[in-house]
């Protein structure tokens, strides 16, 4: 039987929620996507203009579509996950982690053991996690043994052998750190009552261990046993110094996923903060490469499903910094203020510090990811046809009017360029007047660059208001470069940026990656406009002084530079040196002139 055709699927696929798959001509898996409303979803990619690029491939590639209808949203979201970590579609979101977490169990035995471990053996037992941080699970076990006297060793401990003396007691119960459940010196109920109390501790609630401690200090403190009543006093102590560092929010806040997304062009970075009973007991952050433009909605909703299928969360309830749509049995709540909104913005300030710390690993280890992410951010923020991987930035110097020279700086890969810098003494204008000198070296940067044929700039930018930029905008329409290059104009006073033709200039965040690479071309253009106004007045100033000296004129100027190179060697030089350029008589009275001096 052959495949129906697409238009006819597009036609009898239902309105009920489900998953839906696109497959190529060659039958091979392309993308993965869960809906509320199939028909409506997967028509939406066959009737829209998609602005982002892979989306556009992925639509001419899709040769046939299967769906499955699921009862509600939540199992599309669960068979979703399941389906994209099968087959691994190559337009999907990948939510890999090749990590084993280590867990906190409590063994199914008599006389329960307590340790970590990086296997789960479904015999029964209670696993506690999985934890991301070692240190966390060292912690709490280390706290645990403090305060409660448990077994380590492995021995069967059935009543049976016990009573029968089978075992003898080994050096931790002489030191202190058990009680001898081996031969028979702690009951099980008694052992018991322990395990129950370290079963709360690891979730989070120090309440009822700590009644239980000071109940018990004060039994002992009345009959007397004050070393004993110390020791517990101790233990009371080390309790609440632990909760006092895990115990952040309201206490009454219990049982409870946190989650919040940032992200850029390339990547979101989604954190994890799993609460109970006011303390975190989980910090996880996973981060997504994106494969077709996905909003911070669609990624945050799946890497809710995963993480929570990941660490076996069952939490009726998650918080998050927006809404998403989770199925039906999770409550969504997104805090606008108090204690919640607190831990929401901790997560999502969790997100931030990891991915500040992902991009400074990447610069190191993988610049070129480094550099398409700036450049893709750049384009994204500054509205542009492409990414401005060469821009030119130009900035005029006329201090007090003298002198007035331009600077153009070079940025590739947003980098600075330092041999492709460039100066220019203006030559076309008089006295001071910057609108018409940016016109100038403009026209003659981009003048230069079509004669000899050299690679054009995506990406101008003027320092400079509307004036500057208008001025910029004559020549590029002279050299029919207009709409060609983009090109901006960055105005000093509060950073904003003008476009052509648009009154209304565009404000990007002040920590933005995009306005600092702005700045920094900025500054670079006005550091290498000012040194070339300094050095140029110098030398004016210099060579002006030459000129005062009695019988010394321009052509003997001339002479005197061409072998001396600067004023500064001719103050230097010798009264020989000086004759054999430009005979004794002259040599004599430059000499005077700086030696008077």
């Amino acid at each position: 039987m052959s495949t129906p055709s697409l238009e006819l699927q597009l036609k009898t696929i239902p309105t009920s929620p489900g998953v839906y798959q696109y497959y190529d001509k060659d039958g091979k898996i392309l993308y993965v996507g869960k809906a509320k409303n199939l028909k409506k979803r997967v028509s939406s990619y066959f009737h829209k203009n998609h602005e982002n690029g892979k989306t556009r491939i992925l639509v001419k590639k899709i040769a046939s579509i299967k769906h499955i209808v699921v009862p509600t949203e939540t199992d599309a979201l669960l068979l979703e996950n399941n389906l994209i970590k099968k087959y691994q579609p190559r337009y999907n979101v990948m939510l890999r982690d090749d990590k084993t977490y280590p867990w906190i169990c409590i063994k199914k035995e008599r006389f329960p053991r307590v340790f970590s471990t990086r296997k789960m053996i479904k015999d029964g037992s209670e696993y506690f996690g999985p934890y991301t941080n070692v240190r966390t699970v060292r912690t709490l076990l280390e706290l645990i043994r403090g305060l409660y006297p448990l077994r380590t060793c492995n021995y069967d401990l059935s009543e049976e052998k016990i009573k029968a003396g089978k075992y003898k007691v080994c050096l931790e119960y002489h030191l202190g750190n058990c009680l001898g459940p081996c031969e028979g010196f702690q009951t099980e109920e008694s052992y018991s009552q322990e395990i129950k109390a370290i079963r709360q501790i690891i979730k989070g609630n120090f309440k009822d261990s700590l009644q239980q401690f000071r109940n018990e200090m004060k039994r002992l403190a009345e009959e007397m046993h004050f070393e004993e009543a110390q020791k517990i006093k101790e233990k009371i102590e080390v309790l609440e110094n632990y909760q006092a560092k895990s115990t952040i929010v309201n206490p009454k806040i219990s049982n409870v996923d946190v989650f919040s997304i940032v992200s850029d062009e390339s990547y979101g970075y989604v954190n994890f903060l799993q609460l109970s009973y006011g303390s975190i007991i989980r910090s996880h952050t996973m981060e997504i490469k994106k494969k077709l433009a996905e909003t911070d909605e669609e990624l945050l909703a799946l890497a809710i499903t995963e993480i929570r299928q990941r660490f076996h969360s069952i939490c009726k309830e998650v918080y998050v910094p927006f809404e998403v749509e989770l199925g039906e049995g999770i409550k969504v709540t997104v805090p606008k203020v108090g204690d919640k909104k607190h831990i929401v913005d901790l997560s999502i300030r969790n997100a931030k510090f990891y991915r500040l710390e992902r991009l400074k690993q990447i610069k190191v280890t993988d610049p070129d990811r480094h550099v398409n992410r700036i450049m893709a951010q750049m384009q994204k923020d500054l509205r542009l046809n492409e990414e401005p991987r060469h821009i030119e930035c130009f900035d005029n110097s006329n201090i007090q009017g003298t002198n007035p020279v331009a600077a153009c700086v070079v940025f590739k890969n947003g980098k600075p360029s330092k041999k492709d810098y460039r100066h220019f003494n203006i030559k076309t204008v008089e006295g001071p007047d910057d609108f018409a000198s940016m016109e100038e070296v403009v026209f003659r940067r981009y003048k230069r660059l079509l004669d000899e044929e050299q690679p054009l700039p995506q990406l101008i930018i003027i320092d400079g208001g509307k004036g500057q930029l208008s001025s910029a905008l004559k020549s590029l329409d002279v050299l029919g470069l207009r709409g060609k290059i983009a090109i901006i104009g960055i105005a000093k006073r509060l950073e904003e940026l003008y476009y052509p033709g648009d009154s209304i200039p565009l404000y990007l965040d002040k920590k933005s990656e995009t306005l600092k690479i702005i700045q920094h071309l900025r500054n670079e253009a006005h550091r290498f406009g000012i040194t070339f106004h300094r050095n140029k007045r110098s030398n004016a100033a210099l060579n002006s002084e030459l000129e005062t000296i009695p019988g010394i004129g321009e052509k003997t100027i001339v002479d005197l530079l061409k072998q001396f190179k600067s004023v500064k060697r001719i103050t230097e030089a010798s009264l020989d040196s000086l004759s054999a350029v430009v005979g004794a008589s002259k040599a004599q009275k430059i000499y005077d002139h700086y030696h008077e001096k």
